[in-house]
């Protein structure tokens, strides 16, 4: 026999092991919830007197059912259709290149000031999250259209590599977040009403950004140079090329926010019209279209995995007892409820020096959400708070995930360059939360006012 608790921090050492062997953090739930689920069971059969043979066999029959039943309750989970959907517009719009009718209208308007293809770089990123609702896509597409701009004209490399990093982040808070939507699923929350949270502090965390470059090149004006003015002529033209994309953000969006669309339908109205502007623009070759299909099915299955898994993982938590108590002991300190909130905060950015950010998600919400509960947090409020702190994960060393996509991009540029530019940015979403402490409201305003 084994107490359940410490069944319950064994599992969770094994599944640390799994990821630190790289193994898929689907996968790697799904086989510790697993495993555990029947040990847990088993336990508890043997503790009434049952045979041994009898109480395994019992627990293992449990086991596989409640890996059954979770896998369909996820993969026939109607909310969940707006992951596919939302990915398939981001893909649609990057191999498309209305991602470059974005930046080339920032560029435009902005390019022309101090750091000025930094922060239109941040303003691409922001722009091209409400469409894709991925980090990593944001950094990656953006990069390819913003370095090779700022290496031309003469950028330091750890401005133009953090502005693309912390940029590519706002894919995880801007809405239509996949972090938001998996965080929504798993505590049972409203996605429409998580995406209402992400409006304002997406918005201010843009330009927190965008000064936070004003700030660097303030200080040192070589590391941002002025790029050239462009004609009213020339603005104009940009803001007409990307009319189109920036239409289907405002119908799908704001059709979602007024209540003429629901989440899914929201998705489904953006994938259909990005499509129509990509086949008007004449960009869906048969290898586009191929590799549109592939990639959006590539990020579905992942992601759906991942939900899949800590499905089985979560039960298998709630049975060893392990969060309760968690909620028991913190709750009992003498450091009251910011005390514990800075806690939760500080356990997150030390994970994310180390877990990939949806990892990381998954990973916490059984332990974090019953000591929401027990503290009576608004879960809204607190979900765009964890977001925020997962995007700090994004770009914190060793890990940084965003960081290495950025490497990737410019090879040439050293990771220490990358990582010693992205601490303004940093700091920059670490005042974020400290004003969404002070300020709930500025999550809350709009669920509270559109839905009520």
């Amino acid at each position: 026999m084994i107490s359940m608790t410490l069944l319950g921090i064994l599992g969770l050492i094994a599944l640390f092991v799994l990821l630190a062997l790289r193994m898929p953090v689907g996968l790697s739930m799904l086989a510790v919830g697993l495993v555990g689920t029947v040990v847990a069971n088993a336990n508890q059969f043997i503790a009434v007197g049952m045979a041994s043979d009898q109480a395994w066999a019992r627990g293992l029959r449990i086991a596989y059912s409640n890996v059954s039943g979770e896998t369909f309750e996820a993969a026939s989970n109607y909310n969940l259709l707006v992951i596919p959907m939302f990915v398939l517009m981001g893909t649609l719009a990057g191999v498309s290149g209305m991602s470059n009718d974005l930046f080339t209208m920032a560029y435009r308007w902005m390019g022309h000031l101090r750091g000025g293809l930094a922060s239109a770089t941040i303003a691409a990123c922001a722009g091209f999250a409400a469409l894709s609702g991925s980090s990593l896509a944001s950094a990656v597409t953006m990069g390819r259209v913003a370095l090779p701009e700022m290496k031309r004209y003469k950028y330091a490399d750890g401005l133009a590599t953090g502005s693309v990093a912390a940029g590519g982040t706002l894919g995880f808070l801007i809405p239509p977040s996949g972090g938001m939507i998996i965080y929504a699923v798993l505590t049972e929350q409203s996605i429409g009403r998580l995406f209402m949270a992400g409006v304002f502090p997406g918005i201010i965390l843009t330009l927190l950004f965008i000064g936070a470059i004003y700030l660097v090149v303030l200080r040192k004006p070589e590391a941002g140079p002025r790029g050239e003015k462009s004609s009213w002529a020339e603005r104009k033209a940009s803001a007409l090329a990307a009319l189109p994309i920036l239409s289907v953000v405002i119908l799908t969006i704001g059709g979602m926010y007024t209540g003429f669309f629901t989440p899914v339908e929201a998705s489904a109205v953006g994938a259909f019209f990005t499509f129509v502007v990509a086949v008007s623009r004449r960009s869906l070759s048969p290898s586009a279209m191929k590799t549109v299909v592939l990639q959006t099915m590539n990020a579905t299955a992942t992601v759906f995995l991942i939900i899949i898994g800590a499905f089985v993982f979560i039960p298998f938590m709630s049975l060893t007892e392990v969060p309760s108590q968690l909620v028991t002991l913190l709750t009992s300190l003498p450091i009251g409820e910011l005390g514990v909130l800075l806690i939760i905060i500080a356990v997150y950015i030390f994970l994310g020096m180390f877990l990939e950010s949806l990892a990381m998600l998954v990973l916490t919400i059984p332990v974090v959400i019953p000591i929401a509960i027990g503290l009576d947090w608004d879960l809204i409020w607190f979900g765009i708070i964890v977001v925020i702190v997962l995007e700090m994960g994004m770009i914190s060393p060793p890990v940084g995930i965003n960081v290495f996509i950025v490497k990737s991009i410019a090879p040439e540029v050293p990771m220490g360059t990358i990582f010693r530019g992205i601490w303004p940015f940093w700091f920059a979403m670490a005042l974020m939360i400290v004003l969404l402490i002070i300020f709930p409201q500025i999550a809350l305003f709009l669920p509270e006012t559109l839905v009520g």
